[in-house]
């Protein structure tokens, strides 16, 4: 059952759309110290707007003054007639606009990273809340790229919409009504005609950049893909010694990055210049117009010299209109691959009536469950078996055969498509997610530690739990002696994934976090895959004392692990091939023996060449001994 989930839209055609379901961020419901920044910033905004206007002004009638044609008198107080008065205001009101700007970004800081925040961590969760099938698909270095351009063009968005389109247009406006009151329709039309033009254009050459920007997106994405995967795999990559390989492999997508991005700055380049011939045309015209009026004593040389500052100060925010159009549509096109993962609905969710699980025995039930990964290969096929409370089950079987399947089925990391499986007789789909996975310990088969200390992943398994507790948990996992032996001990970091640490130490670090949490059910999923025989043996007790009383499920290729328990559940092809304990199966004498011969043979020869080496290794000293004399 997919979840339905409301979320923004990625159509970079409906930029209003995606604007408007931005707005919750910009004003962030019961955060009424954010609204109020908001407020404040608009009005200083706006008061910003107000004193650029008067700013040309200032400089028409120091040029005036300058002169000796200054006409203000009665409307301007006396002390700012003289035209050093009238500069040192037209330079203190340019210092003002310019404050009013700083102050109105310093209110709205807060607010631009409170949006970023938000949706960085609505995706972050979203993304823990899609199922297993979608992260083995993707890769990790594509996600963590998608998502840090995604809420760097979140905040683009949100300070540039809030910010600078409305400013821009109140400007625009403002400007218009001075033209047509103080000269008349023909400026106001120029001027209309060139910000026409110039918004026309702007819009039709980013639109035009989009693509080339979506193509250097991708190429970055694929080589930091390349990246990660390459330094994850870092150890595989020496094995074969394919460095160069690897090297090429990321120059590639570097290279046609680089390609992109030189197309992307070209591109900038000419949608600059022909911004520039635009408005450079219309200011040229108006200008014209303005010194012929001159000529005709019409206008005054203040009055030439304010429509060429107006005009300047309105060329500022066009541009920025340009740049914001450029930043918003680019911007759009780097959180579309965020929006679609936010998008993407989860596979696995809690029903609406979904209720915590209510532990008792711990009891396991499998009835006739039926799953496959794709429905042209079925996994498990009608499969039912039961793990008692307090009892011992193994899956054991050949590769393939849907035995790892079944411990993520009990996880509920996939839904069933036939039959049900129940835990003290309520169904997994019908209980919540985190009620289920709290009552259940899982020790994998493949263990993957976090880039933190011993202690850390260890106390993974219970965030709460105390030093004495975590020691302890080490000391039955058998590694509280290694532990104690590493020069920080339990505060030794164990590196990427765990990459410092041996496999043998690694699946003892997930036995020790799993003995914290102390589920009542737990699932050892080839829990000793990663040890030598003899430290499987060592192990082995300490998992036989964890297990003791608890609802186990054993996940086991190496049957050795597996005669103590209760029962023994042999599959093949995804189906129970037999069932039975240890001994019995043994007298069978079918599958599960036949297992059990071919391991207990490799064990054998394993051992006798152990012997051989150490006889050839004591001969090696004895011959190297000085005869006797």
């Amino acid at each position: 059952m997919a979840a339905k989930k409301k979320t923004i839209s990625a159509d970079s055609s409906n930029p209003l759309g995606t604007l408007v379901n931005l707005w919750p961020y910009m004003w962030p419901t019961g955060r009424a110290d954010l609204k109020a920044r908001v407020v404040w910033a608009t009005v200083f905004l706006l008061a910003a707007k107000l004193v650029l206007l008067s700013v040309p002004y200032f400089f028409k009638w120091a040029t005036d003054a300058l002169n000796g044609k200054l006409d203000m008198a009665g409307i301007l107080p006396v002390f700012l007639l003289g035209a050093v008065v009238l500069v040192i205001a037209y330079n203190f009101t340019r210092i003002l606009q310019v404050g009013l700007n700083q102050l109105r970004d310093a209110l709205f800081a807060s607010v631009g990273q409170h949006a970023v925040r938000q949706l960085a961590y609505k995706t972050f969760v979203h993304m823990h809340e899609l199922s297993l099938r979608f992260h083995l698909e993707r890769k990790t270095g594509g996600l963590s790229r998608i998502i840090e351009r995604g809420t760097k063009g979140i905040e683009t968005i949100v300070r540039f919409t809030i910010l600078n389109s409305v400013p821009t247009l109140v400007e625009f406006v403002l400007t218009a009504i001075i033209f047509w009151a103080a000269y008349g329709f023909w400026y106001v039309l120029v001027t209309g005609v060139t910000v026409w033009l110039y918004i026309w254009f702007t819009i039709r050459a980013s639109d035009w950049r989009i693509a080339i920007r979506r193509t250097m997106n991708d190429n970055d994405t694929d080589a930091n893909t390349k990246a990660i995967d390459s330094l994850l795999n870092f150890e595989t990559v020496k094995y074969f010694g394919n460095e160069e390989m690897e090297a090429k492999r990321f120059d590639a997508s570097m290279e046609r990055y680089e390609k992109a991005a030189t197309d992307v700055w070209t591109s900038l380049g000419w949608l600059n210049f022909g911004q520039g011939v635009i408005f450079g045309l219309g200011q040229t015209v108006i200008m014209i117009m303005s010194a012929m009026a001159v000529q005709r004593g019409e206008q005054s040389i203040g009055d030439f010299v304010f429509v060429n500052a107006l005009l300047m100060q309105l060329s500022v925010p066009l541009n920025f209109i340009g740049f914001v159009y450029r930043e918003i549509r680019q911007g759009l096109t780097d959180i579309e691959e965020m929006f679609a993962l936010l998008e993407v609905q989860a596979e696995v969710v809690d029903s609406p009536d979904a209720k915590a699980l209510a532990i008792g025995q711990g009891a396991i039930a499998f009835k006739d469950v039926r799953f496959s990964y794709d429905p042209a290969r079925p996994i498990l096929k009608g499969v039912s078996f039961e793990v008692p409370a307090g009892k011992t089950v193994a899956i054991v079987g050949p590769s393939g055969a849907g035995k790892s399947t079944i411990s993520r089925l009990l996880y509920r990391f996939y839904d069933i498509q036939g039959g049900s499986i129940t835990i003290d007789g309520q169904d997994v789909r019908e209980i919540t997610q985190k009620s289920l996975r709290s009552a259940i310990g899982m020790v994998p088969q493949d263990t993957v530690l976090f880039n933190d200390t011993v202690a850390y992943n260890i106390r993974y398994g219970r965030p709460g739990a105390s030093e004495t507790e975590v020691q302890k948990a080490a000391e039955i996992a058998q590694i509280d002696r290694f532990i104690k032996q590493l020069p920080e001990g339990y505060e030794t970091k164990v590196g990427e994934r765990g990459l410092k640490l041996s496999g043998g130490e690694k699946q003892r670090v997930a036995i020790a976090r799993t003995i914290l949490k102390a589920p009542p059910i737990l699932i050892l999923d080839e829990a000793t895959s990663a040890l030598d025989t003899t430290t499987e043996h060592e192990i082995q007790s300490a998992l036989d004392q964890v297990s003791k009383n608890r609802t186990t499920l054993v996940i086991a290729h190496r049957l050795s692990t597996v005669i103590n328990a209760d029962e023994i559940i042999v599959l093949r092809h995804g189906e129970i091939a037999e069932r039975g304990t240890h001994t019995a199966l043994l007298e069978e004498n079918g599958l599960y023996a036949s297992m059990w011969n071919r391991q207990r043979e490799a064990v054998q020869a394993e051992e006798q060449l152990r012997r051989v080496r150490e006889s050839d290794e004591m001969g090696v000293v004895v011959r190297g001994q000085p005869a006797a004399e």
